[in-house]
């Protein structure tokens, strides 16, 4: 195996989850991506020369296998990213029940999984970074958005959990809260500028957090737009 940092981001697509993996990558680290559409995960992993796996972060098999095949491809990672959430959006009374756990168990108990099957990993070794990707539902709830808060609430605190339980074992676990929309594509004329978070620095702001001394641990972070209300 080589001995360069490995990184694993579960919940590959457009936008921050390639723009983590070309930041790392420039860092020098070997990357695997994981996502839920096996067709969609090994076009970007071509594009990007990364790893890719198919994974639907919500069951406990595939994140195992998961694991299991990044282990035999490039070795244990020494920073993970959760990224993938689900939202069901309309009234309390109209929500169908079943679309609303589903999408629970993809934004908060896919979390779940992939840090327990990370944190085994980092444990052997004694350091790693857990890192989860939150959004402004993490700390404030809309209307018409409650599977999303519920998710949303629920991956904050797992993170919280884990950076008392793991930080003091030298694991740095951190949850960011994106609080505005991300920028894709080229960016929209007319408007403020910079009125999106741009996927590239949010990428930087992650590599920063991993970078840290763990004398100065940072466990949360928000990120906003210079314009975005809070």
């Amino acid at each position: 195996m080589s001995d360069r940092e490995r990184a694993l981001i579960v919940g590959a697509g457009e936008g921050l989850s390639l723009s983590l993996a070309r930041r790392f990558k420039r860092d020098g680290m070997e990357v695997g991506i994981a996502a839920r559409s096996v067709d969609k995960v090994s076009r970007l992993a071509a594009a990007e020369d990364v790893r890719g796996y198919g994974c639907d972060a919500s069951r406990p098999d595939e994140v195992d296998r998961l694991f299991a095949n990044l282990v035999h491809d490039l070795g244990a990672p020494d920073i993970v990213v959760y990224n993938p959430s689900a939202r069901v959006r309309g009234p309390v009374t109209d929500l169908d029940r079943e679309r609303v756990k589903d999408a629970i168990m993809v934004t908060c108990y896919g979390g779940f999984l992939v840090a327990q099957a990370a944190a085994r990993l980092m444990l052997e070794r004694g350091h790693g970074s857990l890192f989860f990707t939150g959004a402004s539902a993490s700390v404030k709830g809309y209307p018409n958005s409650s599977s999303f808060a519920m998710g949303k609430f629920g991956l904050r605190g797992l993170s919280q959990s884990l950076a008392r339980e793991l930080q003091p074992q030298n694991i740095h676990v951190a949850h960011f809260v994106i609080d505005g929309g991300i920028a894709s594509g080229a960016p929209a004329s007319g408007g403020e500028p910079d009125r999106l978070l741009d996927p590239d620095a949010i990428a930087q702001t992650y590599l920063t957090i991993h970078r840290q001394h763990r004398s100065a641990w940072t466990s949360e972070v928000e990120l906003r737009p210079w314009v975005e209300k809070f």
